[in-house]
């Protein structure tokens, strides 16, 4: 008579469903709390949407949290006409293109230097530098404006290329330097071997080495200085010359506020920063990290 060998009957072990169940549990948890964070986050710009789109004696009547009456797009042309924007969009493109390449090509020559090559007081240099993160902007007014009337340029575009130049290369710094210290120092020897000089290695090797953080950095710069109000209020006077942020003034009045076009002029100003964030935002986020996580 012969037997079957006996096959060990395999159970699981009990504590393996509750765990999945709770694993389950926490992960629904966390999805829900997140869709609500994100309601409430993209709560205003819902809110912006529905008062652009709702007429002026509706939101009036009914106030901003009620459901529109009727829908209709007449204020976006009514806001283009009356932010000028015709005019505001031609000036701040002119002054993203002229200061926003500016302004990462030579942080990009000051992170370069500060992180690679042996320069006298590099130290003090730095502080000096990451000093202009912790002055307030509104404390600088009155002698920015001083300077540029000194100057004779206020009323002007180029009278705005200074400030922001000053306020926006130590962000820019701070990130660059960061990102460049992590390049390995055996490729920029080996460059200085073959002959290169520290211009072709910043221009050739540095500076390709670096795109996510270039890339990052001048989307971050490109968005402030187009959304930036408060120097471009106090140095500029002619509409001719008033740039997206200062035209968005033009929607309130002394006895009367257009509440409803001015939503529609602010859709139609922050149109490109939405664009821009939707198709670069992993260009955003890679940059800021990478530096951060390599070592």
């Amino acid at each position: 008579m012969t037997f079957a060998p006996a096959v060990p009957a395999t159970t699981l072990p009990e504590t393996a469903a509750p765990a999945a169940n709770r694993q389950r549990k926490g992960g629904l948890g966390t999805t829900v709390v997140m869709t609500l964070a994100a309601l409430v986050w993209i709560s205003p710009l819902v809110l912006l949407v529905i008062t652009a789109l709702r007429p002026l004696a509706d939101f009036v009547s009914h106030g901003p949290l009620s459901w529109p009456g009727e829908l209709t797009f007449r204020n976006f042309t009514q806001a283009w006409d009356i932010g000028n924007f015709a005019t505001t969009y031609r000036n701040s493109a002119i002054v993203l293109i002229l200061k926003v390449p500016l302004g990462v090509f030579v942080s990009a020559m000051l992170a370069y230097a500060l992180a690679k090559l042996r320069i006298r007081f590099g130290a003090a240099i730095m502080y000096a530098v990451f000093l202009g993160l912790t002055i307030p902007i509104y404390i600088t007014i009155v002698p920015v404006f001083v300077m540029a009337r000194s100057a004779g340029v206020t009323d002007s575009l180029i009278g705005l290329i200074g400030p922001y130049l000053a306020f926006g290369i130590p962000f820019e710094v701070l990130v660059l330097q960061s990102f460049i210290r992590q390049i390995p120092d055996e490729i920029i020897e080996a460059a200085r071997i073959d002959g290169a000089g520290a211009w072709r290695i910043f221009l050739t090797i540095v500076l390709p080495l670096s795109a996510p953080a270039l890339v990052t950095v001048l989307i971050l710069d490109a968005v402030a200085t187009w959304n930036e109000f408060l120097f471009a209020l106090i140095l500029l006077n002619s509409d001719a010359h008033k740039t997206i942020p200062v035209g968005l003034l033009n929607f309130q009045g002394q006895f009367s506020n257009n509440s409803t076009g001015l939503a529609a002029g602010i859709l139609i100003a922050v149109v490109p920063i939405l664009i821009a964030y939707t198709f670069l935002q992993r260009w955003i986020v890679g940059g800021l990290t990478t530096g951060a996580s390599k070592g």
